[in-house]
């Protein structure tokens, strides 16, 4: 399969560019797709995806999984049912500074789960990687005004999107546990089909208070488009990556996300990068060379 044939680095790189979309369709769509909604039918389409690769390993693999049923169902409901979801509540009500500089505590919250429940500590160039990485983020998202950060506040969206933020933290670390010898696409069709089944009853409810769907074609792009790049390809890819380099290192790339989410605003919304811009993207890819130029002690 193709993705063996990628470097887990440009697998990581890859899904925090699908995910960045996500953020901006998410935004962009608030008003007409219902939160619950949107993640079920991304979630929906995922695992119809899926769903074909994981076929040829149902039979000889069935046992194991039903074996390792608590640690499968955990990790789809938190990294499938929760996460994104969390995200789509957040930017119904916060502004999208606050949910960046928010979504970056990751690698953070990341390495202080690895310590607690893997002890595993970071070497101080690591560590010096991660806090460059985060300024450059906090650059990014101050648009250079470096005072501007005490003056964000928290509101409803910035609790949910902190929440998620643990959550996607927990959901990398448990990562760790995944039941060994079941195919990856198996596996990822179970976790999404958790997914599906944690949000149907989530979704219902939303459309009987009164928030539906409004079928225009953004709408249904919208869906599409969470669906297959940031729900199927961008976990692949990142459950791929996370075997190979760790959640430690695998979590600093969810501070590609700013920088991706700014050149997707020039293109699509025709905003011009300015200087500040420039000077976080350098500050982030310095922090991630820092972090995966050697290997972990």
């Amino acid at each position: 399969m193709f993705v063996r044939l990628a470097h887990p680095y440009l697998l990581l790189t890859l899904s925090s560019l699908f995910w960045s979309g996500n953020m901006v369709v998410g935004r962009a769509v608030r008003d007409d797709v219902p939160p619950f909604t949107l993640a079920f039918w991304r979630w929906a389409i995922a695992f119809a995806l899926t769903l074909p690769f994981a076929l040829p390993h149902v039979r000889s693999q069935w046992k194991l999984l039903k074996q390792n049923w608590r640690a499968t169902a955990l990790l789809g409901f938190i990294g499938v049912g929760c996460y994104n979801t969390f995200a789509y509540l957040a930017l119904r009500y916060t502004a999208a500074t606050n949910a960046l500089l928010l979504n970056s505590v990751i690698p953070v919250a990341t390495i202080v789960f690895s310590w607690i429940f893997l002890k595993k500590s970071l070497r101080r160039a690591e560590g010096f990687g991660v806090l460059i990485s985060l300024t450059g983020v906090a650059v990014i998202v101050a648009r250079g005004d470096m005072a501007a950060l005490a003056a964000l506040s928290l509101n409803a969206g910035d609790l949910w999107m902190l929440l998620a933020v643990l959550v996607w933290a927990l959901y990398t670390i448990g990562l760790h546990w995944r039941p060994e010898g079941i195919h990856p696409m198996l596996l990822l069709s179970a976790f999404t089909l958790i997914g599906v089944i944690t949000l149907l009853p989530a979704s219902l409810m939303e459309i009987q208070s009164g928030l539906t769907l409004h079928p225009a074609p953004r709408s249904l792009f919208a869906i599409l488009y969470v669906g297959v790049l940031p729900g199927f390809a961008g976990y692949v890819f990142y459950n791929r990556a996370v075997g190979e380099v760790g959640a430690n290192r695998a979590s600093l790339f969810i501070h590609l996300m700013p920088v991706f989410g700014t050149l997707l605003s020039a293109v699509f919304l025709g905003e011009i990068p300015g200087a500040y811009h420039y000077t976080g993207m350098a500050l982030i890819f310095s922090g991630i060379y820092l972090t995966t130029s050697r290997p972990s002690s």
